[in-house]
Parts: C-alpha cells; structure tokens; sequence
C-alpha cells in the first residue's frame, strides 16, 4: 500500500474507481460480471408482481416521468435513471435468490447493475463501458462493507450502507467523474447511508426500500458531484465519519486491500437456496447427511447447527414466521423445507413454508455458537450440522463451501437454468425473451450501445 492510499484510503479507492478501464479488467473477471448480470436480472424479473415492490413501483411510476431513456423491468415502462434505479433495486432483492459476497457480507448485484444499467441507457453507454462501472461498483462496495467490519452488520444491513457508495462508484464510472468528483461522490453518497435490521422482527417491508434508496442515493451522489457539488473527503474513515459512527472494528485498510490486483467481484457468491445466505450452509450440511443416511423428515429428532454469530444476530430474530419473506429468515423453516421437499426454493417457500410438516421439522432446529465456524466467518460460511434421529443416532454433517461459492460455484448452464426459473416464476417473460436475455448478456461486452433488454 502506497503511503498516499495508507494517509487517504477513501481518495485512494476514487481513484481507483474514477481510472479503472476495460483493458485493465482481466477476462474472467469480466465473464463472471457477466454471470452476476445474467443472475441479477432473474431476481429482478422473479419479482415482478410481489407487493412491497409494486409498491415502489406505483412510487416511481407517482413521482417519476413517464418515459425516459432508462428501462423499468418489471413493467416495461421507461422513466429516468433515478426512478428506474430505484425500482429495479427494489425488485432484485425480493425473493433471496441475488448474489452475495462472503467477507463482506453484502449483496452487490442489487445496488450496482439497477443504478448502472439505467445510468448506461440514458447515456448511450457500450456495454463494455457498464461492465467497466459494475466492476467498479463491485470493488468499492465490497471494499466499504469489508472496512465497517463485523460489529457493523450487527445493527447495519451492509447492502443499504456500503450499497450506497457501491452505487456512486459504478454511476461515477460511468459519468466519467474524475478522482476528485468519484471522491465527492463518495462523500454524499456516505453521508446517506442507511438501513437497520429492526424490521426483521416485524416482517416489515423495508428491505426493499433499503435496496432503492441505495441505488438512487448513490445515483444521485455521482450526477451532483459530475455537476460540481461537494462530498466530505473522509466521510469512510473521518473523525466523524461511517467507520466512527457505524462500526466499533472499522480497518480503514481494508478500503484499499490489492486495488487493482484483489478482484473481489470474482469471490461472490451466488446463491442456490431461496433464503438468507446464512442459512445456506447448515441447509446444505443437512441435505448431506439427509442423503448420505437416507434418513426422512420423520426421522429426525433433532437438529443442532453450527453458526457464527452473525447468523444468530439476524436469524435468531425469527421465532414463527409470519410471513414468506420472514420464512425465508429462519434456520428452522429453510431447514423444513430442505427436510420435507429436498429443497428450499420459491416454490416451497410460496407454498410450505407454515405446512405442518414443515412447521414441526422447525421447532427441531436450533443455533449454536461454534467457535470454528465463528472465526472462520466471515471470509468463509461452513456448515455444520449435528443430526439425532428419533431412534437415537447421531449423525454430523460438514459443508467447506456452499454450494455458489467460487470454489463451488453454478457454471453458466446452471445460471441460465436458475435464471429461467425466475422469470418463470414472475411469470415476467417468455422463454423465448428469457433465452434472449441469456444472449444478450453473453454477447454484452461487444455490443455498441446498452439498449432496453425486454421489448
């Protein structure tokens, strides 16, 4: 680390943002932005027609323009960038299924392609020039969620803070903010930054909002700083800034952690089961042991899983569900589902996730602290699960790396055949749209221009 990253952390990681080209962006890195796109858009088209979203929308559709130049997705309607940001946020956090980054612990997809794909469309941007913005998003959030640490996400949802900045930089890029506009940015976007957990505990829909609040915030941060409005220069690691007002374990040199030979955008995940990431790993243990022992639902007497504290800070808040998307939220329910049905995917959740059987395999599950899981968190999530049956066997199970991690990862079939599923699940394409989204995506880096992707 230079001394100049070392004296300024966040100046250094808007210059980074503000010069990072295409041709610095090694191909597989740039194949798997693409992966993260292809993936994203099935989140956001599988949410289509879900209530908090519509919501949202009806906001936009209330405040915003009725045409632009930036496509609403799940309408199909244009508006401008800031409101087809704020909807296409809103929307791709809904069902569970977008992408996450482990160290992090942050949600990237959500808060970087809504924000950069309209931004590109109003500006006539080659699809070269967004993959170049959602790169740089990707860098910056997940480099933000990194430095507010752990104590952070206790209290913080890391997608709606970090998101934030995640969002100016993937707009900044693309508005070709110099390195001290990114950095102006950076401070607008901060000093907005904002989304507590409390609505877990009453199945509130403010997720949601978190996701397009952080879109169009950091939106709005990139085009006030191209248009020479000014931004605390140290509102990252400053005396009163978010590492000081957020965090009690803040490390101001994560920020700059390998900028530029780190590409942390290659170390997200994505995600298999229709939940919280944290509950994926003990759900994969289970469907091991499940598998191995060629044990039903029924026998089962017990589950024990083996968590770090952040899965208990968050999941622990959910006792009986009260809705799908609370459901989704508790070790118990995921857990149920994987037991009853195999898996835990919309469909089962839509449709069981308070079925009886589901409902009793639940109140079977409990969370314990394990001190290996717990210090290997988060830069990485194992499962572990200890299984008694009702005849009085114990069975463990171990999972290093849950299924969508990068040592675990979907391969590009798999992605499309998840992202199919969405849609279809959103009843929001065609298949023949869908499978011209797929090839859209593929070909993105050498096309001209970002046109509208649904007709």
């Amino acid at each position: 680390m230079s001394t100049h990253a070392s004296d300024h952390p966040s100046q250094a990681l808007a210059t980074f943002a503000s010069e990072l080209t295409f041709e610095r962006i090694p191909d597989p890195v740039l194949r798997r932005a693409e992966d993260l796109m292809l993936d994203w858009l099935g989140s956001v088209l599988a949410a289509r027609s879900a209530r908090p979203v519509q919501a949202i929308q009806r906001f936009a559709e209330m405040m915003g323009p009725a045409e632009g130049p930036s496509e609403v997705l799940i309408s199909r309607r244009t508006t401008s960038p800031v409101f087809a940001a704020l909807v296409n946020a809103a929307a791709s956090h809904y069902v569970e299924q977008d992408d996450v980054h482990n160290g992090s612990v942050f949600h990237p997809a959500a808060v970087v392609f809504a924000p950069a794909l309209a931004t590109a469309q109003a500006l006539g941007a080659s699809g070269a020039q967004l993959l170049t913005a959602v790169v740089a998003g990707y860098e910056v959030g997940i480099r933000v969620g990194e430095f507010l640490g752990r104590s952070h996400y206790r209290t913080f949802h890391t997608t709606a803070t970090a998101g934030t900045l995640a969002a100016a930089a993937a707009v900044g890029r693309l508005l070709e903010l110099t390195p001290a506009q990114m950095l102006h940015a950076f401070g607008s976007a901060g000093t907005q930054s904002a989304g507590v957990w409390e609505f877990l505990r009453d199945a509130a829909d403010s997720k949601q909002l978190h996701c397009a609040h952080a879109a169009a915030s950091g939106l709005m941060s990139a085009y006030l700083a191209k248009d020479g409005f000014t931004g605390a220069q140290h509102v990252l690691e400053g005396a009163q800034g978010l590492g000081v007002g957020m965090s009690s374990d803040a490390d101001p040199a994560r920020l700059v952690d390998g900028l530029g030979t780190r590409w942390t955008l290659a170390e997200t995940s994505f995600k298999y089961h229709a939940s919280c990431r944290h509950t994926h790993p003990a759900a994969d243990a289970l469907q091991q042991v499940m598998a191995r022992e060629r044990l039903a639902h029924g026998d089962v007497a017990r589950v024990v899983t083996h968590v770090h504290q952040g899965a208990i800070d968050v999941l622990g808040r959910v006792v009986v569900p009260t809705t799908v998307h609370q459901g989704k939220f508790s070790m118990g329910t995921v857990l149920g589902l994987i037991a009853v049905h195999g898996r835990a995917g919309l469909t089962e959740f839509d449709r069981d996730y308070m079925a009886p059987e589901v409902a009793a395999f639940r109140d079977k599950v409990m969370m314990e602290l394990d001190r290996e899981v717990d210090t290997a968190y988060p830069a990485r999530w194992i499962g572990k699960v200890s299984v008694t049956t009702t005849d009085g066997r114990t069975f463990s199970g171990r999972v290093d790396e849950p299924k969508g991690d990068p040592g675990n990862t979907l391969s590009r079939a798999e992605i499309e055949d998840k992202m199919k599923r969405l849609v279809a699940y959103g009843e929001a394409a065609t298949p023949q749209e869908a499978q011209a989204l797929c090839d859209g995506i593929w070909s993105l880096a050498a096309a001209p221009r970002v046109e509208r992707l649904l007709a």
